[in-house]
């Protein structure tokens, strides 16, 4: 391990990601590192999601800013660069990074992959043209958008058929993410209906289908069941031994052939590395990173992973870490250590954390939970669920004010905003003569304008689960 030179020359800690691990690591580093010592953060995006909270958006239970946070208002000393990188030379100990500014050569002598993961779409056929998936905050804000406007399409049709797979809704996948976003959908659903009068309860359903025996395999049996009576209760359909095998546009094939008529698949399963690990030539298992027991990279001198990202052994069982928030925050804290020591001379010492436990929402004021062996479920699992991500939150205003419009939400109905980010220029064309409707079908978010190189970058951006 290299340590700073005599003439004090400053050296970089860089860390790629601003997720969970990433912008933990960088605040920890900042009180653990003496100067000449300095932390830069690299990230795609200004802001950490918390994608555990991403089913209350698309259930229109919090606002999508209450499940991101600046990243700026998280650091102090940390030097932040929003920017894609585009490579990384081992050899030399360099970052090249593309910025708003063009592309910028960070030098480093310790660098942390804290990137997470991609959604993978390719492991049904079908799911990558026809599937949604949930795992970025505008893919939140697309779903919701989408199944507002399947309601209001429905009104407008006659065909019964046509009606009733419009308002039929299926999630792939009985995990946190399907069962979250399944309950969240029901509910916004079940409160959106009395404002759309045209449209019967019984032309609304949502399914969720789970290739295993129960819900939250996770989670111990008894609380998978009582996630599964919760929704059953809400009229949420529950396919489990159910495996999706072809995705199409009117709905899914099952492996035993049975067909489910649906207008709408969201995809909470699969997930893949980020391109830049390929292109780094590291070892790989399941598409994560292979680390040793201190997360350094095996045969990559000052080169370190962390988060959904790697595939960390744990010491406390034996077994690889779970690519969960929980997991990336205790990584993030046990490498921050492990950097100082490196930074000294010292020796590193090996990731160890026993789980205190895991909590799902099965919708609106409702989940279940275990936390030191205790179990809840219900209200208190939700409440305890929504504290732990206000916690998360930076700065105690920004806590003061998401707890203020959370305890509002409560207590009234869900919006149902239809949010088109539509600028004059593109309404203006969307009116001329010739231009196709813009109604029937919602386009993805257009991102900012940005240099040729960068589009054709990979992005390296932050992944989190839960």
């Amino acid at each position: 391990m290299q340590t700073p030179n005599s003439d004090g020359a400053e050296r970089n800690v860089v860390v790629i990601g601003g997720g969970f691990a990433g912008t933990t690591l960088a605040r920890r580093l900042e009180r653990l590192l003496p100067a000449p010592w300095r932390v830069v953060l690299i990230s795609q995006e200004s802001y950490t999601t918390f994608n555990p909270m991403l089913a209350e958006v698309v259930g229109a239970s919090v606002f999508p800013e209450h499940v991101i946070a600046p990243i700026r208002q998280m650091i102090s000393r940390t030097r932040f660069i929003m920017a894609r990188v585009t490579g990384i030379d081992r050899q030399r100990r360099l970052v090249a990074a593309e910025t708003l500014a063009g592309v910028r050569e960070i030098r480093y002598e310790h660098l942390v992959l804290a990137f997470g993961s991609r959604a993978n779409l390719s492991i049904v056929t079908g799911m990558a043209e026809y599937a949604l998936p949930l795992k970025l905050i505008g893919d939140a804000m697309f779903i919701r958008n989408r199944v507002l406007q399947r309601v209001a399409r429905i009104e407008l049709e006659s065909d019964p058929m046509v009606r009733r797979r419009l308002g039929h809704f299926v999630v792939v996948g009985g995990g946190f993410s399907g069962v979250e976003v399944a309950g969240e959908l029901a509910d916004f659903l079940a409160g959106a209906r009395r404002y759309y009068p045209r449209v019967a309860a019984d032309e609304l359903a949502v399914t969720i289908l789970q290739d295993g025996r129960r819900l939250l395999p996770e989670l111990p049996e008894c609380l998978g069941r009582s996630a599964a009576r919760s929704m059953g209760r809400r009229g949420i359909c529950i396919r489990l031994g159910a495996r999706a095998s072809q995705v199409d546009a009117d709905g899914v094939m099952l492996a035993d052939g049975e067909r489910i008529d649906a207008a709408t698949v969201i995809c909470t399963i699969g997930s893949r590395a980020n391109p830049v690990v390929e292109r780094l030539g590291l070892a790989t298992e399941r598409g994560r990173i292979v680390t040793g027991a201190d997360m350094a990279v095996e045969g990559a001198d000052g080169l370190w992973a962390i988060g959904d990202c790697a595939l960390v052994p744990n010491a406390a069982g034996g077994q690889p870490s779970p690519p969960t928030a929980q997991f990336a925050v205790a990584q993030a804290m046990q490498l921050a250590d492990n950097l100082a020591r490196a930074a000294s001379g010292r020796p590193t010492r090996p990731f160890r954390h026993v789980s205190r436990g895991m909590m799902a929402t099965t919708g609106h004021m409702k989940g279940v939970a275990q936390v030191f062996g205790v179990r809840l479920w219900g209200l208190p699992a939700w409440l305890l669920w929504r504290a732990y991500y206000l916690m998360r939150m930076p700065t105690f205003g920004r806590k003061l004010r998401i707890w203020i419009e959370w305890s509002w939400s409560m207590f009234f109905s869900a919006d149902i905003t239809h949010l088109r980010f539509t600028r004059s220029s593109e309404a203006d064309e969307a009116m001329s003569p010739g231009a196709a409707p813009s109604i029937a079908t919602d386009p993805a978010p257009v991102p900012p304008r940005v240099p040729a190189g960068l589009r054709m970058a990979a992005p390296v951006a932050a992944g989190n689960t839960h």
